[in-house]
């Protein structure tokens, strides 16, 4: 339940052409003349064949997306990684589309738990891109480095930073306020390092979060409330802040959040979350500002909660 504050396929490389150079010498009546031509036309020729060999080559560059076409998956055209298996004509598929298949996709022949050990070896010595290239990541990496760095990888899509897992949008990083703003229209706005976030009717039954964001130095804040059931019959508040911007860029804040009112004062100070990471872990680990609901008694009014939150540069 939400309540907003009121309450590629890439085709396979073809393999280089490397082209035959023939040398053509001219001959002449006059024996200078003919010497001259014929060593004018040998040195064309071979810097010719030269040229066309390099060109041909491409380099290390060139030879390695060869080889990388050679894993590509016929099905999802994502790299088929160790362990390889293939089928009894030497076929192969990448694991996850392995297991939701009856037959090879290529020959469809039967699939056989045959481990192609030569692929496996090339393996070793081929650079993968990251699969985030498309959205701007340069990265190659051997294969026992991809996962861990997809995973991390700034280039990677951002996802939705709206609690909960209704919303399936993911996209660049640019394109996040402009998805918020179209189609979560109910989040409210404020501008300024230091406002009040209001949550309203926080005695609702269930799990139940309120969001807000704030605008200041040039950049958005998503501020999130969560109430939820942690532990058996015991209900707990989570209060946290999150930037829509980058790991890095979130370096440069901190943010404090407050409970004030009868004589007490509950207080909360860290660096924001990139949305990159999301919250869930910061809730599950309890790295933001927890409380129960009869600590939220003593700073409600009638069942709404203010929360003072202000944003530093640091």
């Amino acid at each position: 339940m939400s309540n907003k504050i009121n309450p590629k396929r890439r085709e396979p490389t073809a393999a280089a052409a490397v082209a035959a150079a023939t040398a053509v010498v001219a001959t002449n009546t006059s024996s200078s003349t003919g010497s001259s031509a014929g060593n004018t036309s040998s040195a064309n020729t071979s810097s010719s064949s030269s040229s066309s060999l390099s060109s041909a080559g491409g380099g290390d560059a060139g030879m390695s997306a060869d080889l990388t076409s050679l894993f590509e998956c016929p099905v999802c055209f994502d790299y088929v990684l160790p362990p390889i298996l293939q089928c009894s004509s030497g076929h192969l598929v990448c694991v996850s589309c392995r297991s939701k298949l009856t037959c090879c996709p290529t020959c469809r022949g039967p699939l056989a738990n045959i481990r192609n050990l030569a692929m496996e070896k090339v393996a070793t010595n081929v650079k993968f891109p990251c699969k985030h290239s498309g959205y701007g990541c340069t990265a190659s990496l051997v294969y026992t480095e991809k996962t861990e760095h997809e995973e991390t990888c700034e280039c990677r899509p951002y996802l939705c930073p709206c609690p909960g897992a209704s919303c399936k949008w993911q996209g660049p990083l640019d394109l996040v306020m402009q998805h918020l703003m179209m189609s979560h229209k109910s989040i409210t706005t404020l501008q300024g390092e230091d406002i009040v976030f209001l949550a309203t009717d926080i005695n609702l039954p269930g799990a139940v979060d309120w969001v807000m964001m704030q605008s200041c130095f040039g950049h958005h804040f998503m501020l999130v409330l969560e109430k939820q059931e942690k532990y058996d019959g015991h209900q707990q508040f989570f209060a946290i802040v999150q930037l829509i911007g980058s790991r890095k860029e979130a370096e440069n804040f901190v943010y404090r959040l407050e409970l004030n009112g009868n004589r007490r004062r509950l207080t909360w100070e860290a660096m924001p979350r990139s949305i990159h990471e999301g919250v869930a872990s910061a809730i599950h680990n309890s790295d933001c500002l927890v409380f129960d609901t009869s600590i939220a008694q003593l700073f409600a009014d009638n069942g709404n909660l203010g929360i003072n939150v202000t944003i530093s540069l640091v």
